[in-house]
């Protein structure tokens, strides 16, 4: 037993801890604060109501998204594990859940692609003419309306394509006619996206050291050029009228239930919830580091910063709409359209518009990069952790993330082709949907909520951070987040729509490999149930009964106290043969 318990204690010294607790908090907060929260939550505070949007968000984050970051995070702090073997020590049964969640986390790194496209009007914003404002590039077209002219204006009446436009879709996606025209690799996109894996590869290859040290140029350098941005924007003409469109208070759309919906979904997109890198980076920290208390920290920066970044962007967009005489609803886009077309052409509109798109650019680079190197590196360390001995013992860490990030990086150059942008949209319509997201919700609430026990993970919290959650959060885990999703889960099926690009709609197959990629991570959580409950040997009720409680793992009594091993063999249930 002796050599046992010095061999798991080499293990978990190899697999590493956060150097201090300013690192974990720095790699979190840059994970948790990203795009999301700079163009998707002003978008659709917009979208739905203003300032009566933030009703519903500030209550489904408490109600919903607190509770469940704070069950991610500990449960990566207790079990010591990635967000697959995890499961074992707490209801083998639900172990499908950590693979679907893998699934999900293959599907989210196609989003480095967005650092790709960042990177490229990064390199463009130093030229001494910003080749979004004009008509007179190569790849432009005769209906092409340059930026400062008046005519220029984004309404149904207008015709004609503002130069933004053209610079996005033919100077650097060269998009063709639809995802069946892949066509030829975009070399400088290809170059672009290189240098992000490159980036990615030396934040992750000595693993939380190294992420750890990252972390505190990338996770606070946002901010700066946040502020940067804010008070110019505020200081410029119409920037009252953008902050008016953004916060003005529709209160009759709170009885809209598909603003609650929204509301929830950006919870769980900017908390970064149900995709198991929060079981990651909480199972770097020491047994008793207070997760409790950061999970309250964490999660009011992510909404305090997604709330402040609106009054940047509707700042500058209101100074759009004032230098172009249009209402704010006229000049702005969701997605791509907001961060790639209508705000370069504001930036080009300012006195000193390189400096200006640069500082832009930079800061939502920053932003991506985080994201990416997390995702990642939740991803090699739960396939790690599957295999311990194996890499122990035959992989270097620094060998195996290479290998894994030139396979991504092949992988995804299907996205930097004349057809990529309709691949990325497909993954990002079907990969990580709002179906997915509940879904798994449900399912970790009910295994850890109902089968292994709430009252049970009170007691591992408090025996960890000395604080005993609130039987408010007993109540979120076991009820209100389960129903929620469910609601949410749903009405996404029943209000489910094709995915359309502009008026291009996709060929049936797919539609199907859209499906596919959803079910394979749905699927996941009842098939290796059936799976787990086929192989385990005993009556039904026998393996059901097992299969519900922590496996007695040697390795795992190992970690513990003596104390904490008897309770253990406490908890597991007689079975006779």
């Amino acid at each position: 037993m002796k050599s046992t318990k010095n061999e798991i204690q080499t293990s978990d010294e190899e697999r590493g801890k956060w150097a201090s607790k300013r690192e974990y908090i720095l790699v979190v907060a840059g994970n948790v604060v990203g795009l999301g929260n700079v163009w998707r939550f002003p978008y659709l505070c917009y979208k739905n109501g203003g300032g009566a949007f933030l009703v519903p968000y500030g209550l489904l984050a408490i109600f919903s998204g607190i509770p469940l970051f704070l069950l991610e995070i500990s449960v990566g702090q207790y079990t010591q594990e990635g967000f697959i073997t995890c499961w074992r020590k707490l209801c083998p049964l639900a172990k499908g859940i950590g693979v679907g969640q893998l699934v999900i986390s293959l599907s989210t790194v196609i989003y480095v692609i967005v650092e790709a496209w960042t990177l490229f009007y990064l390199v463009f914003s130093f030229r001494s003419t910003l080749p979004w404002v004009s008509c007179d590039n190569t790849w432009n077209t005769a209906d092409c309306l340059a930026t400062f002219d008046s005519s220029n204006v984004t309404t149904n009446q207008t015709k004609g394509t503002p130069a933004a436009v053209e610079f996005w879709e033919r100077r650097m996606l060269g998009m063709s006619g639809g995802i069946e025209e892949l066509g030829s690799v975009r070399w400088e996109l290809a170059l672009c996206l290189l240098a992000c894996w490159v980036f990615c590869y030396f934040s992750v290859w000595k693993g939380v050291r190294s992420s750890g040290k990252v972390a505190y140029f990338t996770a606070t350098f946002p901010y700066v050029m946040l502020l940067v941005l804010l008070i110019k924007g505020l200081t410029l003409p119409g920037a009252s009228e953008g902050i008016y469109y953004y916060l003005y208070p529709d209160i009759n759309r709170l009885a809209d239930l598909q603003v609650w919906i929204e509301a929830g979904s950006q919870i769980f997109f900017s908390y970064g919830l149900t995709a198991g890198v929060l079981n990651v980076l909480g199972s770097y920290n020491k047994y008793h580091n207070n997760c409790y208390k950061d999970c309250f920290w964490i999660c009011v920066l992510n909404s305090g910063t997604s709330f402040v970044a609106g009054f940047a962007v509707f700042s500058v967009l209101g100074f759009m709409a004032h230098e172009q005489g249009v209402t704010v609803d006229n000049v702005t886009e969701s997605g791509p359209g907001l961060a790639f077309i209508a705000y370069p052409q504001a930036t080009a509109l300012m006195p000193l518009p390189q400096f200006w798109t640069a500082c832009f650019f930079l800061m939502l680079f920053l932003l991506s990069v985080d994201s990416h190197f997390v995702a990642v590196e939740s991803i090699f360390s739960t396939v790690k952790d599957l295999f311990p001995r194996s890499f122990r013992l035959r992989v270097r860490h620094e060998i195996f993330v290479l290998i894994g990030c030139i396979i991504l990086y092949l992988l995804q150059l299907t996205v930097v082709t004349e057809g990529g942008i309709y691949v990325f949209n497909l993954i990002d319509f079907y990969g990580s949907t709002r179906v997915c997201m509940n879904f798994m919700a449900i399912c970790e609430c009910m295994a850890l909520g109902w089968i292994f026990g709430a009252e049970r993970v009170s007691n591992i919290i408090e025996d960890m951070t000395g604080h005993r959650p609130s039987v408010f959060f007993r109540v979120s885990w076991k009820f209100i987040i389960p129903l929620l999703s469910l609601i949410s889960f749903v009405l996404y099926l029943v209000d489910y729509k094709h995915l359309k690009v502009k008026d291009y709609i996709y060929p049936d197959w797919a539609y199907a490999l859209g499906w596919t990629m959803t079910l394979s991570s749905v699927l996941m959580v009842p098939l290796w149930a059936v799976g787990q409950m086929c192989l385990t040997p005993g009556t039904f009720r026998q393996r059901l009964s097992v299969l519900c409680h922590p496996a007695e793992d040697p390795a795992w009594q190992g970690r513990k106290t003596v104390e904490e091993a008897t309770m253990v063999q406490l908890m597991m249930p007689t079975v006779t043969t």
